[in-house]
């Protein structure tokens, strides 16, 4: 191999695996743009809220399955990269229907940050449990960085009076993380939760535990939807915002607005 075909390869694969897809930066500059937008009052500042806080849950989603491939990367799976989950494109991460727009209908719907689109792994590349739950703590710990991002102005007292819309939605992108999070990390087949702890099971288990895992998604559902379960969840979703110092009125009022065809 020339030196030169050497420095456009890592560990074999193209350099161009890692640059961010085209969809991915149209994203963040949409985030960033709809942000500007909610902050100047520029318009309609319901569909400014709207976009902002859509385009800022899709950009998220691209990070959370990003951390999962680049662990899974480092781990010792090199065919995250050749799958293209290095490039943050949303449309690599599974089904465009299940993995983005399910997710936002649910936002829109409910404000609730459901998990979304996934990466597959070969796990018969990583050697190692704790890498194996490493990849799998990845993505859910992307959403709790990017949920204190998100509170951190709140934490510190900062006047959301003087542009309410745009801090509203800053709220419920914190408030989405936050649900996100929690979910993803609860100890389900399927998702992230379960996988964290499904190389620590005996085999016994890992067979049903795998048996299970396809239908996490609807098991998750099934969870939410009684009555019981679904009151705990929320209210331990509502003791850690308070305890974060997310202000629960600003998010739903955040939740409003990005109902922009109500108003």
């Amino acid at each position: 191999m020339s030196t030169e075909r050497g420095r456009d390869l890592v560990i074999g694969v193209p350099k161009d695996a890692f640059r961010p897809s085209g969809v991915f930066l149209c994203l963040v500059a949409l985030f960033v743009t709809s942000g500007w937008m909610a902050w100047a009052e520029f318009g309609n500042v319901r569909l400014d809220v709207f976009l902002f806080v859509v385009s800022g849950w899709l950009v998220s989603l691209c990070l959370h399955e990003y951390a999962h491939a680049i662990v899974a990367f480092r781990a010792g799976d090199v065919g995250v990269a050749h799958r293209g989950y290095l490039r943050l494109n949303p449309l690599k991460y599974s089904h465009p229907l299940l993995s983005i727009v399910l997710p936002i209908v649910v936002v829109l719907l409910g404000g609730i940050g459901l998990p979304g689109g996934a990466v597959w792994v070969d796990r018969h590349e990583i050697r190692g449990r704790l890498k194996h739950s490493l990849v799998s703590l990845a993505g859910p710990a992307t959403n709790v960085v990017f949920m204190v991002l998100l509170v951190i102005p709140f934490a510190v007292g900062v006047d959301v009076a003087a542009h309410e819309q745009f801090w509203a939605g800053v709220a419920l992108l914190a408030f989405l993380q936050l649900t996100a999070s929690l979910l993803n990390m609860l100890p389900v087949p399927g998702l992230d939760g379960g996988n964290m702890i499904q190389p620590w099971l005996p085999p016994q288990w890992r067979r049903g535990y795998d048996l299970m895992a396809p239908y996490g998604f609807i098991l998750l559902f099934a969870l939410l939807w009684h009555p019981r379960i679904n009151g705990w969840f929320f209210d331990a979703v509502y003791w850690l915002g308070d305890l974060l110092g997310l202000p629960s009125w600003l998010y739903v009022i955040g939740l409003d607005l990005i109902r922009f065809w109500q108003g």
